[in-house]
């Protein structure tokens, strides 16, 4: 009996990463309207519809820590607004170091971090959709950044040497992740003894009702995906990461349920009240966490 439920388990995780595979896959190829309900991993666009594709990502970068100096910055198309924090800010990059950028995308803080670690330094970003690291390194060719690489993998499996990282940063990832003890357990695995992990991510303050939890539209939307904070803490805790600590917490966006048009449908069906969604959202949180291996 035990074994079937892992085989159940190990289906159910295929096919969770299958359709984050081809959602963010499709991503790549091209940017959503900006009227759909979540353009991406973990940021509602409802409230830019009418402005342009270019604005619209700015904006909601801005909205969750990046500057206008940073967009500027990156190579234009890189910035495809998915993340909900920016690391790389937090990160505290040195001259030499070598960056891993866990679920890099089409290489936005890749890019960022580069431009911090120098030519001396080295940023590898890795990403398990072949669509996004065909458009990062199309990037990184054009823009000429000599000092960054991005490699196709998944987090649990990294395509990266043990002991051979300085610092590991993701932004709005490990939550889409089936395995956060994997994820961790490599990024552990990678970093050299005295390197860091310095990540943005979504946590839960409660579980979530099994309606949200079930949809796969809430998974690629960053909130299904999540655990509770006190679990994603253990989980690093479990993998061998010391000093962990939470620099900053806020409440996710509502809109990223109520501009579902699946949620809603079921909110609507099951008659739940307005109180109930606002204290679902409520139970969502964006983190920004560093932690250190020894």
């Amino acid at each position: 009996m035990k074994d079937e439920k892992i085989k159940i388990n190990i289906v159910k995780d295929e096919n969770v990463k299958k359709v984050v595979r081809e959602r963010y896959g499709m991503i790549a190829k091209s940017s959503n309207s900006c009227c759909t309900p979540v353009n991406s991993c973990c940021t509602p666009v409802s409230s830019y519809c009418g402005s342009s594709e270019t604005d619209i990502m700015n904006a909601i970068s801005k909205n969750i820590g990046y500057t206008d100096e940073e967009l500027k910055s990156v190579p234009e198309g890189a910035n495809l607004g998915l993340g909900c924090g920016n690391p790389v800010a937090l990160a505290s990059l040195k001259e030499g170091e070598t960056v891993l950028d866990l679920g890099s995308g089409a290489g936005v803080d890749c890019f960022l971090a580069a431009k911090k670690v120098g030519k001396t330094g080295k940023v590898i970003g890795v990403d398990m959709t072949p669509d996004m690291i065909s458009s990062a390194r199309m990037y990184a060719e054009k823009t000429n950044y000599d000092n960054v690489e991005f490699r196709l993998g998944e987090i649990e499996h990294l395509p990266v040497e043990k002991n051979s990282v300085d610092i590991i940063i993701s932004n709005c990832v490990i939550n889409l992740v089936p395995s956060k003890n994997n994820a961790f357990q490599e990024a552990y695995r990678v970093l050299r003894p005295g390197g860091r992990l310095m990540i943005s991510d979504i946590v839960l303050l409660q579980q979530l009702p099994d309606f949200i939890i079930e949809s796969i539209d809430a998974y690629i939307g960053c909130v299904a995906g999540a655990i509770l904070k006190e679990d994603y803490i253990k989980a690093m805790e479990k993998a061998g990461f010391t000093d962990i600590e939470v620099l900053e917490e806020s409440m996710f966006p509502i809109d990223v349920l109520t501009t579902n048009p699946k949620v809603m449908e079921i909110v609507k069906e099951m008659n739940i009240e307005p109180k109930m969604l606002i204290g679902i959202a409520n139970s969502v949180v964006s983190i920004k966490v560093k932690a250190y291996k020894k």
